[in-house]
């Protein structure tokens, strides 16, 4: 009889060993869960990846894939144990789509993110200056396609920027027949325009240039830009601004 009871617990106890091992062994082989909440933030040349973190406590990290098409292959471009990823050295006017997934110390992989996300880079500049075109004409005009300063009278001028001393006022003008442009409004930075809306544009042509407001600019051959106002001076305006080379893109920077 006890023997038996030997025999019993000692069954019984390689019994619970095996349970424990299977339940260790079918944790080693459990993924993370998929990254939730990813997003991008378009920079030049350059996306700017967000998520949010995972919460599993063997995390170790994430991998971060990019494709060209939407349903194309998805290939590796990065590693990262942070909750962000800056993809930089892209072209920027191509379309980029992107999915993360989370991995764990020993390898298991979760599926990629259900997120659709997509980012068209484009360039960007600081601390740009015109002046009155009264003053001085050859420097008073402004060419997105081109990035540069030009006279206001240009052909390729897409606006301009004046002083009216009648009304004491500074402002901005529409260069080329089909271009269009709005007030924005105040802004603490450019990347808070988002896309450009369909609808707002100025019937004049003509906006009042003031500090800290930003500007969304249509541009005659279909491409959108914005410029925001840093600085106004004696005798020229200061501005940042970014334009997207994508034709009829209206993203500018960050999908919500």
């Amino acid at each position: 009889m006890k023997n038996a009871k030997i025999l019993f617990y000692f069954l019984l106890f390689t019994s619970l060993l095996f349970l424990v091992g299977c339940c260790f062994e079918q944790g080693d082989n459990l993924p993370p869960a998929a990254p939730r909440g990813v997003r991008s933030v378009t920079g030049d040349g350059e996306v700017l990846l967000l998520w949010y973190e995972n919460t599993e406590p063997d995390l170790e990290g994430y991998r971060v894939y990019r494709s060209q098409t939407l349903e194309g292959y998805y290939y590796l471009v990065g590693e990262t144990n942070l909750d962000y990823f800056l993809d930089f050295g892209l072209q920027n006017g191509e379309t980029y789509f992107y999915a993360i997934t989370a991995f764990d110390g020993n390898g298991n992989e979760s599926e990629l993110s259900y997120d659709i996300v997509y980012d068209t880079p484009r360039p960007e500049g600081y601390n740009e200056r015109l002046f009155d075109y009264h003053t001085y004409p050859a420097y008073a005009g402004w060419n997105f396609s081109d990035y540069s300063i030009i006279p206001y009278d240009h052909p390729a001028c897409d606006f301009f920027y004046g002083y009216d001393s009648y009304n004491e006022g500074h402002y901005f003008f529409v260069g080329r027949t089909g271009g269009l442009i709005q007030d924005f409004g105040y802004t603490e930075s450019l990347d808070e325009i988002t896309y450009a809306p369909e609808y707002g544009w100025s019937p004049t042509g003509v906006v009042e240039a003031i500090l800290g407001h930003s500007y969304i600019f249509w541009t005659w051959d279909n491409h959108f830009a914005k410029f925001r106002v840093t600085g106004i001076e004696d005798d020229c305006i200061i501005f940042d601004w970014a334009y997207q080379v994508d034709p009829g893109n209206p993203e500018l920077v960050i999908r919500p």
